[in-house]
């Protein structure tokens, strides 16, 4: 069954390189090690997930069109990314890609490996909060990381996750979207994507990480549950469009490798600052709730460890690491 799926994903993978051209099925056998007969099979597993394949005596194959689905065939189908999203592990229904991709990651699987539901029926976001996600209405997805950096730097992967989406949004769909800290998507001051990040480590060094991002796509009012009918929203709700579910997974892959790959290389310096133009009520009152109390404070921005920086009542800078935070109209 692995062999299968690999000279599948391989298949997907010179389709997509030759996408205007013929490939000869004989070149096809050349290149997976694997009989003329087998490469006929995989073509009509391919039309069976949706796809048009032409195939020309001669010629060989080569694919016309590809469904507007999610699976994982259609989500590595141009892919352009060097590590992230080679292992897709795809399901309709599940407790949560939170689940699935720990699940994978103690059972050994690589840095990269990405879990996709249509629909979750256990999703949730921070401090366990439940995530209504409708089924195959929005992205339900988590990445497996393996970083080279210490645990205490695992909070910037939060944040930046949270830029890269918005990158995405903004370039995709012309939307404007801003971040609220920690972990929050805003289109209008309503929530349309959330962010769960999650680690196993020892106390100098990272196991693994876990990034989950919950983005609303495609709900109606319908879809979004009656008490978050004023604080949640969509993009068809705020565009009035219909937009492919897996054209935004693709992009929001593509763009994720090329940040993180940069962020491992350079530091968190360009993170932070695009983190801040995004930043909701930046240079604001906001009220900050902790076990401690309730205090007023100025949003001043986000500190090179994640933290959320204010400017507090005795008009000195200050560090907060965890806290509710209510935003003044």
């Amino acid at each position: 069954m692995v062999k299968v799926e690999s000279n599948r994903n391989k298949l997907i993978q010179i389709l997509s390189e030759n996408k205007d051209n013929f490939i000869s099925g004989q070149e096809i056998s050349r290149i997976l090690e694997i009989s003329r007969n087998s490469v006929w099979k995989h073509m009509k597993a391919l039309e069976k997930d949706g796809y048009v394949v032409e195939g020309v005596p001669r010629k060989g194959y080569r694919i016309l069109k590809q469904p507007d689905k999610v699976s994982e065939n259609t989500i590595k189908w141009g892919l352009e990314t060097s590590w992230l999203g080679h292992t897709i592990i795809h399901k309709e229904s599940g407790p949560s890609t939170q689940f699935l991709i720990h699940q994978a990651a103690q059972e050994g699987a690589k840095h990269g490996a990405v879990a996709i539901l249509d629909e979750q029926t256990m999703g949730r976001g921070r401090m366990n909060r439940q995530w209504h996600s409708a089924d195959k209405k929005g992205m339900w997805l988590s990445m497996l990381l393996r970083p080279m950096i210490l645990p205490q730097q695992a909070p910037q992967l939060t944040l930046l996750t949270a830029t890269v989406l918005a990158d995405v949004l903004k370039k995709c769909t012309q939307v404007e979207p801003m971040i609220k800290w920690p972990n929050d998507i805003l289109l209008k001051k309503k929530k349309i994507a959330g962010i769960l990040t999650e680690m196993q480590a020892e106390q100098d060094r990272i196991q693994y990480i876990v990034i989950g991002v919950g983005l609303n796509i495609n709900h109606s009012n319908d879809d979004l549950p009656e008490s978050f009918t004023y604080q949640a929203t969509s993009l068809y709700h705020e565009t009035g469009k219909t937009w492919s579910t897996q054209m935004i997974i693709q992009q929001f892959l593509n763009e994720f490798e090329v940040s993180f790959d940069k962020y491992v290389k350079d530091g968190f310096t360009e993170v932070k600052q695009k983190w801040e133009s995004y930043g909701f009520k930046l240079g604001e009152k906001i009220k900050i709730t902790t076990p401690k109390g309730d205090t007023e404070a100025v949003f001043h921005g986000i500190a090179e460890d994640g933290a959320l920086l204010i400017i507090n009542s005795l008009g000195e800078k200050e560090k907060l690491y965890s806290g509710e935070i209510q935003w003044f109209e």
